[in-house]
């Protein structure tokens, strides 16, 4: 299949020299992003009554219609300039902080999470902004060139985080921090080292975003450990060079997320 790359060469080294990368132009088609906040906006509206909508973690589990955008050439052809051109689906995560009491994110690197899963541990996100993130609404902030991975943390409040860990302010200078404003329908896109957090949303405006997590398949996944029981992978494009196994895009894995919840996985 021929592909036609998204990025330039110049975006393609900002992106390795930076560690994340704003893509200011439409990802999507307008009908078919209308498409996906229409599908987001229907399972916002099916939450169970007290769930939090930050915790909307890996739904294309249970949610196979997902992966029209999930597996779309708009988004793999974005990531095929980092990745190459054998792509794997890692996670996908709606992330909704409400107006007036959405949480914050605490300042985290991704691979702290994912320790153990994946090696090495190369992984894109792209940020998919479903509402318009703004500074005032919580968009996510990002500190540059640090590639750590490995971080110190420290306990913070669950009542007003969206999880309970954050990196120690001598970690790293908070003064570098640069905010990820997008419109709906652009994108930005991160390295799974990279430091980033958002504030609350305390203003009247909602801020939802799309993060869809995506790695070579020459990344080796390790399902025969205990997250195998937990968490899966999907082969989005191209072959299998790692000899990982991948789960089946047109079924519901429903007993996945059950043994996510019984170990209190809910994403961050």
């Amino acid at each position: 299949m021929t592909t036609t790359p998204r990025l330039n060469r110049e975006q393609t080294e900002s992106y390795r020299r930076e560690g994340y990368l704003i893509y200011d132009q439409p990802v999507f088609p307008p009908e078919k992003f209308a498409r996906l906040k229409q599908h987001f906006e229907n399972k916002l509206a099916a939450l169970p009554p007290g769930e939090r909508p930050e915790n909307m973690d890996v739904p294309h589990f249970t949610d196979p219609a997902l992966f029209e955008w999930l597996f779309a050439d708009e988004v793999l052809d974005l990531i095929e300039p980092i990745t190459g051109p054998d792509i794997a689906l890692f996670a996908s995560h709606f992330i909704c902080k409400p107006r007036g009491n959405g949480k914050r994110v605490p300042w985290h690197e991704d691979s702290s999470y994912w320790k153990g899963m994946i090696e090495p541990m190369e992984v894109v996100t792209v940020w998919l902004a479903i509402d318009p993130s703004t500074e005032e609404n919580g968009c996510m902030k990002v500190i540059p060139r640090i590639f750590r991975g490995n971080s110190e943390t420290e306990p913070v409040d669950l009542a007003t985080n969206v999880f309970n860990t954050e990196i120690k302010r001598n970690q790293f200078d908070r003064s570098k921090a640069v905010p990820c404003v997008l419109e709906p329908n652009h994108a930005s896109l991160h390295d799974g080292r990279l430091i980033h957090g958002s504030e609350p949303n305390l203003s009247d405006k909602r801020r939802c975003g799309y993060t869809m997590r995506y790695m070579s398949t020459r990344v080796r996944y390790h399902d025969d450990l205990e997250i195998g029981q937990w968490h899966q992978i999907y082969l989005a494009r191209g072959r299998d060079h790692a000899g990982n196994r991948y789960a089946d895009p047109t079924k519901s894995h429903d007993e996945f997320m059950r043994n996510r919840a019984a170990r209190g996985k809910t994403g961050h």
